[in-house]
């Protein structure tokens, strides 16, 4: 009887159809084809929609036309939202992109007719079913995960706010809808790459989303949003079943920060915050990652070489001398803490 009800219980959730969104310009394109990688491999039936922050990416995306995934150009979304465009002079590119977090899902909503939505970084990747979110979110109108700092990262991180923008559902009733419309105009109020005593960015309005709103369900799960931020409070176990967090099993990964040092290595960034390498960590999470991302970057290095190795937003707006000297000091710490990755080989 238990076996029946759990295959009919399975069965229902293959049935249902995910939305996920996420957005990226041409320098994130490996990322964000890993990412839509790992939803094939492990998700149901689902949609990822791009928001492409430039031309060159809508180009590449429409043409590569890859299944369970439609393009939303940032033109189109500005269109549909005028106070987004009109706030564009006030920001730097980065600052207009946060801005652009909770507008998608607001035009999802209302233009494609979405009844929920999921927004995600584009630098995540899943290692199992995101079910297991949707699960313990249960009958909510919203979904959030928190940072869950470890001691170290807190010390230096717990400024930019008790949650993760990483991954946010909304579900298209009253209580997600009046959520997503405050946090939408908090964000055209302002949203600044730097952190205040009450905002950073998109980002640390998430703290007032329970106080303010009902239906708010906050992901305990620690397998959601496993993070350089939050390793060394876990424990991080690799066995022939695959990762387990605290026993859980991984559901996606955050790789932040993870730079290229050279053709064959990479920094993980975990040195960041003050978290280790583990052999778990090196050849459970990272190399898998490693190895999707080098087959993502060769699809598009094929048909759009620039986009392969190019600087990041933040990154891009430093001088020479400056980038020089980050990625030096990122090379030696990396080094130094055990922190640096070799690119896999198959």
């Amino acid at each position: 009887m238990r076996r029946g009800r759990h295959q009919r219980l399975e069965r229902a959730r293959q049935m249902i159809h995910r939305h996920f969104c996420t957005y990226f310009d041409h320098r994130y394109l490996p990322l964000g084809l890993a990412l839509h990688g790992s939803l094939r491999r492990v998700c149901g039936d689902f949609t990822l929609w791009v928001l492409a922050l430039d031309e060159e990416a809508a180009a590449f995306l429409d043409e590569a036309a890859l299944p369970s995934l439609r393009v939303v150009r940032l033109s189109d979304l500005e269109a549909f939202d005028p106070q987004l465009k009109e706030v564009e002079k006030d920001r730097s590119r980065v600052e207009y992109y946060f801005t652009c977090s909770p507008c998608l899902p607001r035009y999802l909503m209302e233009v494609e007719g979405v009844d929920e939505v999921t927004y995600l970084d584009s630098d995540l990747w899943f290692f199992a079913s995101p079910e297991r979110v949707f699960d313990e979110m249960g009958d909510g109108a919203v979904a959030i995960v928190p940072h869950r700092f470890s001691e170290a990262a807190a010390r230096s991180h717990a400024r930019f706010g008790l949650y993760n923008v990483g991954w946010l559902t909304f579900r298209n009733n009253a209580d997600g809808r009046a959520c997503l419309e405050w946090w939408r105009g908090m964000c055209i109020d302002w949203c600044y790459d730097r952190a205040e005593p009450t905002r950073y960015a998109d980002q640390k309005y998430l703290d007032y989303f329970e106080s303010r709103f009902p239906g708010v369900r906050v992901i305990a799960n620690p397998g959601a949003n496993l993070a350089p931020w939050n390793v060394a409070r876990h424990a991080v176990v690799q066995d022939s079943s695959g990762v387990s967090v605290d026993g859980e099993p991984l559901v996606f990964f955050h790789f932040q920060g993870l730079r290229r040092m050279s053709r064959s290595t990479y920094d993980s960034n975990l040195a960041s915050y003050g978290a280790r390498l583990t052999p778990a960590l090196r050849h459970g999470v990272f190399e898998p990652y490693l190895y999707a991302l080098g087959q993502a970057e060769a699809f598009v290095a094929a048909r759009l070489p620039a986009a392969v190795d190019a600087q990041n937003i933040r990154r891009a707006e430093l001088g020479l001398w400056r980038r020089r000297a980050s990625r030096a000091w990122r090379l030696l710490r990396a080094r130094m803490t055990g922190n640096l990755l070799d690119v896999p080989v198959r």
